[in-house]
């Protein structure tokens, strides 16, 4: 028996398939790795466009392998625009329409591979029915706070509407939700998700997506854990009455590369923890007014700073830094101040002794990496999970600040930036910045704990081999 439990797991065998966004791609990596590392086999599916940069972030292991999709015409998807930094809003959309159409695909890969777990995301909703009529168990693999799903993609977010609920009835939580400091959103936040119940291309919405797949699947799996966020996880279990496994936060490894010299010169500069470093990823785009004042709120701290600007595909991000930006304020911030474009080594940055603070669109991901780092956190969320995400560090973990912001339309001005960057940067005997300062090295310290993270995920390996274990595979 115990040669045959040995065996169970040696070959515990999972197969993930992301949708086919970095956000979402970044996290399913994150996870085969720590998972690879104790000895399960991972086979990651992805659009062909996308191997070469999963390649380059999946750890080399003998039991990992990359298969690559074939990514069938859709009418006004360009051919080998495979991921959604590469398109516009309206094509990304069209990738949902493409993996409803590779299903017979997938279904054939699954039968030959007859791997014990699929890990899924929110696009395949379809999926928990094909892989039960192949023997297969389904894990809906949330890559957002728990929190999110709470609020948003629970059963109880429809309960006693006809219909899809109003921008006013998204303001406030589902029925039953936990007490927390998440009472209501603002209302530019609530018009964002409303985005969750508009369908597409005559395809579900997101919300359909999302709530199907939860529905239908085996297992609930969430980026997350009971200590940051018992009460939302607690309050999706019982929405979905199924079991709800915790891999963690997915802290990062450290990167051994060094920084680029460009960047390391230019921060070996400046004193210990004085700089801002100022970025929202590849694919979360401010518009003309927002980097005008941002950049202007930066400038007003005195801090010096590094503010990293992206711009939606097929735009000349040269053009459109230059029409953005105030007049003179390069010249203003010379020597203190640098605004770039394009990609950069972002662990490495926050990692810099120099770098004090992120300002950033608060993706978890980037949340998490500036706790272990040590940065302090200043967040201006844009969208989606984004802004949810904000209140969970803001509000219940007391770990950073958010921007201020109007009600109705989200505007926020450089007086808003300066002032939150001030509250973590200047005030640092006074509250609430050391309420913040002390609760951000709480969270370092759990999240910087090894032993604790490597028990996550021993645990969720062990659970998943029991429940492999009588499923017949």
């Amino acid at each position: 028996m115990e040669t045959e439990k040995n065996n169970t797991q040696i070959n515990l065998h999972l197969v993930m398939l992301p949708f086919f966004a970095f956000g979402h791609i970044s996290p399913f990596v994150q996870l085969s790795n720590k998972l690879s590392s104790h000895g399960v086999k991972i086979s990651f599916f992805s659009a062909p466009g996308n191997v070469q940069r999963i390649k380059s972030m999946l750890n080399p292991n003998p039991t990992s392998q990359i298969i690559p999709l074939t990514i069938p015409p859709v009418p006004g998807l360009p051919p080998g625009f495979e991921s959604t930094s590469e398109l516009n809003p309206t094509q990304s959309e069209l990738l949902k329409v493409a993996l409803d159409l590779m299903q017979p695909q997938i279904k054939k890969l699954l039968s030959e591979l007859k791997p014990h777990f699929v890990l899924f995301d929110f696009a395949q909703e379809w999926l928990p029915k094909m892989a039960s009529e192949l023997g297969i168990k389904t894990v809906f693999y949330s890559v957002f706070i728990a929190l999110s799903t709470a609020f948003l993609t629970v059963p109880a977010r429809l309960s006693g509407f006809k219909t899809y609920p109003s921008l006013e009835q998204v303001k406030y939580p589902p029925p039953g939700f936990p007490k927390t400091s998440v009472t209501s959103v603002k209302t530019f936040e609530a018009r964002d998700f409303l985005y969750m119940f508009k369908s597409f291309n005559q395809g579900p919405c997101v919300y359909d997506r999302v709530l199907s797949g939860l529905t239908g699947c085996s297992i609930i799996l969430a980026k997350t854990c009971n200590e940051m966020e018992a009460l939302y996880i607690e309050y999706v279990k019982s929405q979905f009455k199924k079991p709800v496994l915790l891999v963690g936060p997915v802290v990062p490894e450290a990167r051994t590369d060094k920084l680029e010299e460009k960047w390391a010169g230019w921060l070996g500069r400046f004193e210990a923890k004085s700089v801002i470093y100022c970025s929202f990823g590849s694919e979360t785009f401010l518009n003309d007014d927002q980097i005008k004042e941002l950049a202007l709120g930066l400038q007003l701290t005195g801090l010096p700073f590094l503010l990293v600007l992206n711009f939606p595909a097929n735009a000349d991000a040269s053009a459109e830094l230059r029409r953005a930006l105030p007049e003179g304020l390069l010249e203003r911030v010379e020597g203190k101040g640098v605004i770039s474009t394009g990609w950069v080594q972002q662990q490495q940055i926050l990692a810099h002794t120099s770098v004090g603070c992120y300002l950033s669109h608060a993706g978890f991901s980037s949340v998490i990496e500036a706790i272990v780092n040590d940065c302090q956190l200043v967040m201006l969320p844009q969208k989606g999970d984004q802004l949810l995400n904000a209140k969970l560090v803001s509000g219940d973990l007391k770990a950073g600040v958010e921007v201020n912001r109007r009600d109705e339309d989200g505007y926020f001005g450089k007086e808003d930036i300066k002032s939150a960057i001030e509250m973590v940067m200047f005030e640092v005997d006074e509250e609430p910045c050391k309420t913040i300062r002390d609760n951000h090295m709480k969270w370092r310290d759990f999240l910087l704990d090894k032993g604790v993270q490597d028990n996550l995920i021993m645990d969720l390996v062990k659970e998943m081999e029991a429940i492999a274990g009588t499923s017949g595979n």
